[in-house]
């Protein structure tokens, strides 16, 4: 951790760190939502999995009334003052709020948040950007409130239903191989065969033909079309169709595609056909 904030020049690296990743950098996305249906099963099973990026940190929840508090316990008191651990605290803080929005698609602002250490107030502010909430001093815990409102709230991609459906449905929309059997649509058949399981990365793709991102950039620019224009054609195809069908609800739509904001794929869709989603859908 010293190293990296000498090398960076950041004394809150932990802090964005935590801001940056997603819960699929720690590969256990998965298994969160094959085994959970709400956001508070999903945290209580997260809660059991802290011990495999620290040794220093345990996390618990508490309920109350009207909110759910995760706590943030020492598990070294040693290591209480040193860089490491105010770094991985940060790190796991804001993990937490950030990844909250991935599950419930939606921006997160904590009710409360406690830090046993007092945080500079030069640095108060950005704290209180990242984590959407002034951080507050307590001697006691380590800690973020959130409302009991987002405790039972729904994972959408939990419905392994609406993922058959989905995948039945965009069988029709595979491009047929031409002769000359392109790139193009191999990576557009690609990316809808796999559209259910959301944002697929050029990364994934380029390891299941077994070649570099870079060769799939190069080999897509030899027949005039790049990566980012082949994965807009298929959400247009799959947004119009998911829309048309009248099943699904426009955030399960935007999920579904890959966005975390609704806003994201509002925009993005009225670009693509001059009317937002909603506008389509009456249509």
């Amino acid at each position: 951790w010293l190293d990296v904030i000498n090398l960076t020049g950041d004394p809150l690296f932990g802090l964005h760190f935590g801001e940056s990743l997603q819960l699929s950098a720690l590969g256990v996305v998965g298994e969160l939502i094959k085994s959970s249906n709400t956001v508070g099963k999903a945290v209580t099973i997260a809660s059991t999995l802290v011990h495999l990026i620290t040794p220093l940190i345990g996390i618990r929840i508490t309920h109350h009334q009207n909110a759910f508090t995760i706590h943030f316990d020492c598990l070294d008191k040693q290591q209480e003052q040193q860089p490491i651990y105010k770094e991985t605290l940060d790190l796991l803080m804001v993990f937490v709020i950030h990844e909250l929005d991935g599950l419930i698609l939606e921006k997160i602002k904590p009710i409360r948040i406690k830090y046993k250490n007092r945080i500079h107030e030069i640095n108060l502010k950005e704290y209180e950007r990242v984590m959407r909430s002034q951080p507050q001093f307590s001697k006691l815990e380590n800690s973020i409130t959130f409302s009991s409102l987002y405790w039972n709230e729904p994972i959408l991609s939990s419905n392994y239903e609406l993922q058959r459906i989905l995948i039945q449905q965009h069988q029709a929309l595979l491009m047929q191989p031409s002769l000359n059997n392109t790139f193009h649509t191999k990576i557009f058949n690609y990316l809808l065969s796999n559209s259910y399981l959301g944002l697929v990365s050029i990364e994934q793709i380029a390891a299941n033909f077994n070649i570099s991102a870079r060769t799939l950039q190069r080999r897509l620019k030899l027949e005039g079309t790049s990566f980012q224009h082949i994965a807009d054609e298929a959400r247009k195809t799959l947004s119009i169709q998911y829309l048309s069908a009248g099943e699904y609800s426009i955030k399960q739509v935007s999920h579904m595609l890959g966005y975390n904001e609704i806003s994201a794929f509002t925009r993005t869709f009225k670009r693509w056909t001059g009317v937002a989603p909603t506008g389509f859908r009456k249509q």
